[in-house]
């Protein structure tokens, strides 16, 4: 098992183009490479035969766990009955049919159709082109610029990339690109004024908002896209009243909502979708990871009915929408999805998210919250997140030189608990599968206790 473990990671180097990944230091051995075997429940397996607690689900994707044997079978019987057909022109498989209906089962109020693609940034990129469609279609040829906001995450294509918020993903790509432009994030640890309450905060970035609106022009702005939590950006939760204040700016200027919940959607906050946890009421929602739970590559555009109405009169006008992916709502991913969302059901993941994540975030500030070096310990549903800092009082934070956050999730991964180094700052990010034990969230808060200790030892 070792020398082919030695081999593939030869081959891993001199051959394979990682995503997110330092290139150089890959590519010479300078920095671990790790290749994955197998996975069970909330463990993950490498060709060295070392086992590891996966508290970040992947990417915060594997929401019912590795192993399950219903997805797998999902997949290959509909392998054998039917590997492919397109769902151009109106054609459809029982499975897509299927599987769209569970969605707005699922969804939000006022939601009414869903277009699938495969991943959450060409979901997004089919969110654009819905947004300016949907404005020309109502003689509203000016109002094209989309609002995002600054750490948002919202994919890695040319305009998804610039829809993100994150300067990793703009750096020597020439991004953002226009008409997309950035406002505030909704970070209260790291706001300016810190005699501010999240309310009076809240406050501000509504009024941030509502001030580039009005220095564009109303009639240019046509939506504005959010997480309901910041994911890759920090998992930092909205303050009090974030989303009621930025919605009551949308409305005054007819602006659109979108909702991204390729992270949230499907339980991971404890309610199915995070629009409902927040009070969120958008027009367009993304999602994609916890749709399978990644057994296989599926996204959607989940349509409201007054987007969906205005998309009828377009192609009532205009033909065909001229709009479509190859493997949009492809059967195998279809099928995946079904069992997933079955599987959630049944095994009450939903409820288990919120109740199991809330003891995880106690369990985390208790064990690490009172470290001279965490600045903060939050979160929302099973997502979390430690900040450290330099100087707890002052909020001084490190010189992203010292690489403090990679520093603490490299202790943890060699404790046998994979977390996340989230960029932009010295934060160590949490998303474990949404069956997630409280025994086992103990396992994860120990042994973050023990990296913390182990990179603070002569601080």
């Amino acid at each position: 098992m070792l020398d082919r473990s030695n081999e593939l990671a030869a081959w891993d180097r001199d051959h394979f183009f990682h995503p997110s990944t330092h290139m150089g230091t890959h590519a010479r051995g300078e920095s671990p490479n790790r290749v994955i075997a197998g996975g069970e429940g909330v463990y993950i397996t490498d060709t060295n035969g070392k086992s590891s607690l996966d508290a970040f689900a992947g990417l915060y994707c594997v929401n019912v766990g590795y192993g399950r044997q219903k997805i797998a079978d999902a997949i290959a019987n509909q392998a054998k009955d039917l590997a492919y057909y397109h769902a151009y022109v109106g054609h459809g498989t029982e499975a897509s049919i299927r599987l769209a209906k569970m969605i707005i089962d699922r969804a939000p109020e006022g939601m009414s159709r869903v277009y699938f693609g495969l991943s959450g940034s060409d979901a997004n990129e089919t969110n654009i082109k819905l947004i300016w469609y949907y404005n020309n279609v109502l003689g509203r040829p000016e109002k094209k610029k989309i609002i995002s906001r600054w750490r948002g995450y919202h994919g890695s294509g040319v305009m998804t990339g610039s829809l993100t918020g994150l300067e990793l993903f703009h750096n020597a790509f020439d991004l953002p690109r226009a008409p997309i432009l950035h406002t505030e994030a909704p970070y209260y640890f790291r706001r300016e004024d810190r005699s501010m309450s999240e309310e009076q905060f809240s406050q501000h970035c509504a009024d941030k908002l509502e001030e580039m609106i009005l220095a564009e022009g109303p009639d240019t702005v046509a939506a504005f896209i959010g997480e309901p939590i910041l994911g890759t950006g920090g998992i930092v939760p909205p303050p009090a009243g974030y989303w009621e204040k930025i919605q009551a700016v949308l409305k005054k200027y007819d602006v659109l909502l979108v909702a991204d919940e390729v992270v949230t959607g499907f339980g991971r906050l404890g309610t199915m979708f995070g629009s409902d946890h927040y009070g969120m009421k958008p027009d367009l929602i993304t999602i994609a990871k916890g749709l399978t739970s990644a057994y296989a590559p599926l996204s959607g555009v989940i349509v409201s009915d007054r987007v969906w109405k205005v998309l009828v009169d377009g192609s009532d006008k205009l033909g065909s929408l001229g709009h479509g992916w190859t493997y949009s709502a492809h059967p195998i991913c279809a099928a995946a999805g079904i069992a997933n969302l079955e599987l959630i059901d049944e095994m009450d993941l939903v409820k288990n998210a919120g109740e199991v994540g809330a003891y995880f975030r106690q369990g985390l500030e208790t064990a690490v919250g009172g470290h001279k070096h965490v600045g903060e310990v939050r979160g929302d549903g099973l997502m979390a997140a430690v900040e450290f800092v330099d100087d707890k009082d002052d909020r001084v934070f490190f010189d992203a030189a010292q690489k403090i956050g990679p520093q603490v999730a490299t202790a943890l991964a060699e404790r046998g608990v994979t977390g996340r180094a989230m960029p932009q700052g010295d934060i160590l990010g949490f998303a474990p599968p949404l069956c997630l034990t409280r025994e086992e969230a103990d396992i994860v808060i120990e042994k973050t206790a023990d990296a913390v200790k182990a990179v603070f030892a002569n601080s």
